[in-house]
């Protein structure tokens, strides 16, 4: 039987440093059992001025006041943990800056029998807006080209062996909403992009298979899979099918080769955009074109036939691992692999190369459901935000490669993803490096052209912690990425984010911070946004043993 280990990680955005709960001391029970349980509720008010530098001088003041609820529940074969923040802005002289937010990241599992697992998550954040699409996550919280995200998913797992057959089953529900940012800062004849509204995505795989050894040198298996995507911007829709056969043959105790071949059908559809007098586009209150429901479906792209790829597994110990393929896939060649090592329990890189044919919301979901069990999430201080990546002793720890433009035509998706984390107790360390790349399907009723149309973005994130001593502690994190639009009067553009806090315990349960911050877009085509921000904040804890 296999032993569950599941982590329900809602990071969500304190005003102190990833595990700070944890350094408390009355917020933790272990039983002789070996079951653990953390739960930390706590209430927050702080006091925010921002400075706005460019493209105009302004300085904004509120008052934050904050809820949230820190829970770690960690048994033999499965656990939880979870935080939940929920944040009330009230501006000084702004009414503007008035308003409320909800974020963080989830990752969980609850294994309800033998082979049989419950997993979801969750992922929330404010990012902002530019007119081509593209997103930086930061603390623009007094600008009106900020636009809120949610995204979640669910879905059981079946694992399990009948005699020597390993069969294995997944299903997942995803649902991902961008809220409708109030203004879009706009060049001189540029046509904004058409921001992504809302998308399900229902995915369900299985397959069977034998081992290597069991009745030959080499294992085999089969499956299929399924996916459906529905994208509400011109009622788009993505759907993939698909049959393969695979075969493993060990070549050494550490080096195996893989391949695969099978049949897949995929199809991109979507219907028309509600037009007036003229024939001209009609766009709604909220900004995005209007579909009109009426129109029959028509197809955007489709491809079926013969898919196939070939690879190498390498595992030289735990602690090392190599996967890497290339095929056929889409239409054309498909390159993919994972790599992991963790030199000692401390230490850990991990890259990841992927191609896939996807929409916004379900790169979203995919990634989220890929991050690690354990992970810890670093936030802004300022205004609680989740940065583009956590730190986990696991690969897989970034999600800014799918939050790099919110368009809402559905795409190729290219990129590599490359991360580090440190953990040397009471300093931690994160980095993440990638590079994604978008090429557009267009709607055939939208009337935008799109295709062929690419987009390209790197970034960069780092962020790392410390424990100065028994009561204090400091952070510190950054992130930049450089976007380059491939549509007409795009452009390119530039988005940074840098904070640092200092936390500090004052008596059993509360704590205070100071933190200091800057945001930013450097564009091509319309004025820079720059703005610097200072809070002071006090936390209070109530702990449960």
């Amino acid at each position: 039987m296999r032993q569950f280990t599941l982590r329900l990680v809602l990071a969500l955005a304190a005003l102190g440093l990833p595990g700070a709960a944890e350094a408390a001391d009355g917020a933790l029970s272990t039983n002789a059992d070996g079951y653990h349980t953390e739960v930390v509720p706590y209430i927050e008010a702080a006091q925010v001025v921002s400075a706005q530098i460019d493209p105009v001088n302004d300085v904004v003041t509120w008052t934050n006041f904050a809820v949230g609820l820190d829970v770690s529940i960690s048994g033999k074969r499965s656990a939880a943990s979870a935080a939940l923040r929920y944040e009330r802005r009230i501006g000084w002289n702004d009414d503007d800056v008035d308003g409320d937010t909800v974020s963080g990241v989830a990752r969980a599992g609850v294994a309800l029998a033998e082979g049989l697992t419950i997993e979801a998550g969750g992922f929330a954040a404010r990012t902002r807006v530019e007119a081509d699409g593209s997103t930086s996550l930061g603390g623009f919280v007094s600008d009106d080209s900020t636009s809120q995200i949610y995204s979640a998913y669910a879905g059981p797992s079946v694992h399990t062996m009948v005699d020597q057959v390993e069969v294995e089953g997944h299903y997942r529900f995803g649902y991902t909403k961008v809220e409708e940012p109030d203004a879009v800062v706009v060049a001189p004849g540029q046509q904004p992009a058409d921001i992504f509204d809302e998308s399900t995505i229902h995915m369900a795989q299985a397959r069977a298979g034998i081992g290597p050894d069991v009745i030959a040198p080499f294992g085999f298996g089969a499956g299929g899979g399924f996916t459906q995507q529905d994208i509400s911007n011109f009622d788009q829709r993505v759907r993939d099918a698909y049959a393969r056969a695979d075969a493993t043959l060990p070549v050494s105790p550490s080096v195996a080769l893989v391949g695969g071949v099978g049949l897949e059908n995929v199809e991109v559809s979507s219907r028309d955009v509600v037009r007036d007098g003229s024939g001209n586009p009609v766009v709604g209150p909220d900004g995005r074109f209007i579909t009109d429901e009426s129109s029959p479906r028509r197809i955007d792209y489709q491809t079926d036939g013969l898919i196939w790829d070939a690879g190498v597994m390498w595992r030289p110990s735990r602690r090392t691992s190599l996967e890497a393929y290339v095929g056929h896939r889409y239409g054309s060649m498909n390159y993919h692999g994972t790599f992991s090592y963790a030199p000692n329990a401390r230490e850990s890189y991990g890259v990841a190369v992927y191609d896939n044919l996807t929409s916004f919301g379900g790169a979203l979901v995919n990634q989220l459901a890929g991050l690690p069990a354990n992970f810890d999430a670093f936030v802004n201080p300022i205004n609680g935000q989740v940065g583009g990546c956590v730190a986990s002793l696991d690969s897989g720890n970034c999600l800014a490669g799918a939050l790099g433009s919110l368009r809402s035509s559905v795409f190729r998706s290219r990129g590599i993803v490359a991360s580090h984390s440190l953990n040397l107790g009471r300093t931690q360390v994160s980095t993440g490096v990638g590079y994604d790349q978008r090429k557009y399907i267009p709607a055939a009723g939208s009337g935008v052209d799109v295709s062929g149309v690419t987009d390209d973005m790197i970034w960069v994130a780092v962020y790392g912690s410390t424990q100065l001593d028994l009561h204090s502690s400091f952070s510190a994190g950054a992130s930049i990425n450089w976007f380059d639009g491939g549509f007409e009067g795009d452009g390119k553009s530039t988005g940074y984010s840098m904070s640092m806090a200092y936390n500090r315990d004052f008596i059993r349960g509360l704590s205070g911070v100071a933190a200091v911050g800057l945001d930013g877009v450097a564009r091509d085509n319309v004025p820079d946004f720059l703005a610097a921000s200072a809070l002071l904040g006090l936390r209070y804890s109530f702990f449960d043993r």
